[in-house]
């Protein structure tokens, strides 16, 4: 397991997370197509080329996924309970194929659970950048978070 428990967050901690991942026609097509969006801006090319962004656009809530996937190894990978919630979220520029995505996630905020001393609460900052070092993806996502065992024996 290597996601952190509660105790280890610290509020201000920047994580620069090593993987990156190029976003290909396949996954935009696969994942619109298995959540039924059939938006033709995800989908149709010769539509697509008649917009203001020439190209397919890659489907933003894939992009989101994406975005917080990619920061589940460093930080919450076997150490979350649940995901309570996600907000502020925004994709200030696009994504298309070709595309090569890399996150920094910021901790905001942490706190003891009121309700369960077993866990904790954990706010993330998610930011998803392009190859050119463009924002694609801000997200702000609560997580319900394992105390290490010894602490929340205590």
């Amino acid at each position: 397991m290597s996601g952190l428990y509660f105790e280890q967050f610290e509020v201000g901690h920047v994580f620069k997370h090593a993987v990156t991942r190029t976003v290909t026609e396949m996954d935009n097509t696969l994942f619109s197509v298995m959540t039924l969006n059939m938006q033709p801006l995800h989908l149709d090319a010769h539509f697509s080329e008649k917009t203001e962004f020439g190209q397919r656009l890659v489907n933003s809530l894939f992009t989101l996924g994406l975005t917080i996937g990619i920061s589940v190894t460093d930080t919450t990978l076997g150490t979350t309970i649940a995901n309570l919630g996600m907000s502020d979220i925004r994709f200030p520029k696009p994504v298309f194929h070709g595309d090569t995505l890399r996150v920094e996630t910021a901790v905001k905020s942490v706190r003891a659970s009121g309700s369960r001393p077993e866990a904790g609460i954990v706010e993330f900052e998610h930011r998803a950048y392009n190859q050119r070092d463009e924002v694609v993806c801000i997200c702000v996502r609560s997580a319900f978070m394992k105390r290490q065992p010894a602490a929340a024996a205590a």
